[in-house]
């Protein structure tokens, strides 16, 4: 994890929420709701070093290993 860039994120999101706090106060609850809910997501995501993270195929590799030893004997 990079603090820097969580850092980074969390400024921007306080920037958008400041920015738009205002146009927001007509908009419907569920609107404001999707709205923190998704800017929430991207502050959790940016704790993540998601370019470093192993993918979906190192998983899947993982899970079927031992079976492919099994196969093969």
């Amino acid at each position: 994890m990079k603090w820097g860039h969580f850092s980074a994120a969390i400024v921007v999101i306080a920037i958008i929420v400041l920015s738009e706090r205002r146009k927001m106060k007509n908009y419907p609850k569920k609107d404001k709701m999707v709205f923190f809910i998704l800017l929430a997501t991207a502050g959790i995501l940016s704790l993540f070093d998601l370019p470093n993270l192993p993918g979906p195929v190192t998983l899947l590799e993982y899970i079927f290993k031992p079976f492919g030893r099994f196969m093969e004997t």
